[in-house]
C-alpha cells in the first residue's frame, strides 16, 4: 500500500523590483533601522571618570542599564517591565489599526530579508533572471555569482552579530580583543550563533520563519476587527478579469462617439504584477491571507499597471472591511481616521500613554541616593554584661551618582538608642560610599538597660542617611527587639 506524503519541498520566491510610495517608505525605514543597530554601540556620553562612556550599554557584568543620562540598576526592572508592556501595547495599537504593520516595515526578519534581496538583485539581477539563474546547470558562471551573494550575506551576518555583542561590553575595546584573538569565548560563540541564524533566515528561509516559525500571524486576528486597515483587493471592481485589457470608453463615451459600447469587464488585466513582487509569493487577489506581511508592495506594483493603462489606481489598497458594503453601493469609504480612532485604538493609546507617563515620572522622582535594611535575626538581639541590649542591622547604602559621597547614618525612635557603624569608629556614623555601588554596612542599636527599648518586645525606629553633598535623604523604617520579660 503506497502513501502519499504531505511534505511539499520549498519553492525559492524571487520578488521582483517595484517603485512607488510603499517601497520607498520601506527603503527609508530599511536604512533608518538598520542604521540605527549598527552605529548605536559607536556613539558615545560622558557621565563622568567613573562610568563607562558608551551611549547605550547593557552591562552584565556591572549589572546596569545604560541609555545615555538614564542608568538602570538590578533592582528597577520595573522600567524594563514597563518598556515591555509598552512595546507590547503599541504592537497591538498599530495592528489593530494598520494590520501586520510591524511585520511589512520594521521586523527585524523583514529588513534583513529586504537587504539580502538588495543585494541578490545587485549581484544576479531582476526576478526572471534569477528565475533562470536558479533553474540552470551548475557552471562557472553560475558558482560565482552564488560565491559572490554568499560571501556578501556572509559578510553581513557577520556585521549584525558583531553588532550585537558591541551593546555589552565597550564596542572599541571588544573590537580590539576581537581582533586579536584575546576576547572571552562567549564574545565568539554569540557572534557565530548569530551570524549563522541571520544568513541563514535571511538568505534561505526568509518566508518560512514568517509562516511557521513566528506566532504572530496566527495571534493578529485576535487584534484586528472589520474596521482595520489593511492590504485588500477591491474584486467588486476587478472581476472579471480581462487579459492584456486596456483602457476602453464607458457607454456614454461609446455613444457620444458612436462606436460600439464595450462589454464591461473588470479592471484587473490579471498581470501578475502583484504577485510577483510579493515577498511572500501569495496572490493578494485571492483574498485575506495568513501570510500577508501588508508590505503594500502589491498596491505599487498594481497601481504603476492601473495607470499605464489608464485606469484609476487603488484596485489594490489599504482598506477596511467595512468599506466594502459601502463601496460595492457606490457610497465612498470612510475617512481613515474614522477607522484609526475608534474604541479600541483609544483605549490602547490611552493605556499606553499612562504607562509611559508613570514611567517618566517614576524616572524623574527617583533619588541617587538608597537604602535598604535587613535586620540580623540570629541571634535576634543579644544582652550585654551592663544589661544593655543590642540589635545587629545590616545596611546596604546605593550611590547612584557617578562621583564618591559621604553618607552621614543615624536613626530616630520614640526612645533612647544609640546606633555605632562597624569598622568605622573614627569618623562615627559617615560612611565613604565609592561612585555608582552599592556598599553593605554593619552597624550596631543598643537601648541601655533602664531604657524603655530595652525591656519591651519590639520598638519601631526609621534608619535615615544624608548625602553630606546633595543633602539629598533615604530612610527605612524597621524594628528593634528588646528582651521578652
Amino acid at each position: 500500500m503506497s502513501t502519499t506524503s504531505l511534505y511539499a519541498a520549498r519553492e525559492p520566491i524571487f520578488p521582483r523590483r517595484v517603485s512607488g510610495k510603499f517601497r520607498q517608505l520601506k527603503w527609508w525605514i530599511m536604512a533608518l533601522t538598520l542604521g540605527i543597530y549598527y552605529i548605536t554601540p559607536w556613539l558615545r556620553w560622558d557621565r563622568g571618570p567613573n562610568l563607562p562612556d558608551q551611549a547605550v550599554l547593557v552591562d552584565l557584568a556591572g549589572r546596569r542599564f545604560y541609555f545615555l543620562w538614564i542608568e538602570i540598576w538590578p533592582h528597577e526592572f520595573y522600567f524594563v517591565a514597563g518598556l515591555l508592556i509598552m512595546a507590547g501595547l503599541g504592537l497591538f495599537l498599530f495592528t489593530s489599526a494598520l494590520g501586520r504593520v510591524w511585520c511589512g516595515y520594521t521586523c527585524p526578519q523583514t529588513v534583513w530579508t529586504d537587504l539580502f534581496i538588495l543585494v541578490e538583485r545587485w549581484i544576479e539581477g531582476d526576478r526572471n533572471a534569477r528565475v533562470r539563474l536558479h533553474h540552470a546547470k551548475w557552471s562557472i558562471h553560475k558558482a560565482w555569482l552564488r560565491g559572490v551573494k554568499w560571501t556578501t550575506w556572509a559578510l553581513i551576518a557577520l556585521a549584525t552579530g558583531g553588532a550585537w555583542v558591541f551593546y555589552f561590553t565597550d564596542a572599541p575595546t571588544l573590537l580590539g580583543h576581537l581582533i586579536h584573538g584575546t576576547a572571552h569565548p562567549a564574545a565568539y560563540v554569540t557572534i557565530a550563533i548569530l551570524t549563522a541564524t541571520t544568513f541563514v533566515f535571511g538568505g534561505f528561509m526568509r518566508e518560512q520563519v514568517c509562516i511557521y516559525m513566528c506566532p504572530w500571524p496566527r495571534i493578529q486576528a485576535a487584534m484586528m476587527d472589520p474596521d482595520t486597515l489593511t492590504v485588500a483587493y477591491r474584486d467588486w471592481r476587478g472581476e472579471p478579469r480581462a487579459k492584456g485589457k486596456r483602457a476602453t470608453p464607458d457607454l456614454a463615451q461609446a455613444l457620444h462617439s458612436g462606436t460600439e459600447p464595450v462589454a464591461t469587464k473588470g479592471d484587473c488585466i490579471d498581470c501578475m504584477a502583484c504577485v510577483n513582487v510579493c515577498p511572500m509569493g501569495i496572490d493578494i487577489r485571492d483574498g485575506q491571507q495568513m501570510e500577508c506581511i501588508t508590505c503594500a508592495l502589491c498596491i505599487d506594483a498594481c497601481d504603476d499597471v492601473m495607470t499605464r493603462i489608464g485606469k484609476p489606481r487603488g484596485l489594490i489598497d489599504y482598506m477596511a472591511l467595512t468599506d466594502e458594503t459601502r463601496e460595492r453601493s457606490g457610497l465612498p469609504p470612510r475617512p481613515i481616521w474614522q477607522h484609526i480612532l475608534r474604541p479600541r485604538t483609544i483605549l490602547y493609546t490611552v493605556l499606553w500613554a499612562a504607562i509611559g507617563a508613570g514611567l517618566v515620572y517614576a524616572l524623574f522622582v527617583r533619588s541617587d541616593i538608597e537604602l535598604t535594611v535587613s535586620p540580623v535575626r540570629n541571634p535576634t538581639f543579644v544582652v550585654q554584661s551592663d544589661g544593655a541590649v543590642r540589635n545587629i542591622y545590616d545596611l546596604r547604602l546605593r550611590n547612584k551618582s557617578g562621583m564618591d559621597r559621604e553618607f552621614h547614618l543615624s536613626l530616630s525612635a520614640d526612645t533612647i538608642l544609640r546606633i555605632d557603624v562597624e569598622g568605622n569608629p573614627d569618623r562615627q556614623l559617615v560612611v565613604d560610599v565609592p561612585a555608582d555601588s552599592t556598599l553593605n554596612q554593619r552597624v550596631y542599636v543598643t537601648a541601655r538597660a533602664e531604657d524603655a527599648a530595652a525591656s519591651v518586645h519590639t520598638t519601631p525606629l526609621r534608619f535615615w542617611v544624608e548625602d553630606l553633598t546633595t543633602n539629598d535623604r533615604a530612610s527605612v523604617a524597621t524594628t528593634f527587639n528588646g528582651r521578652v520579660q
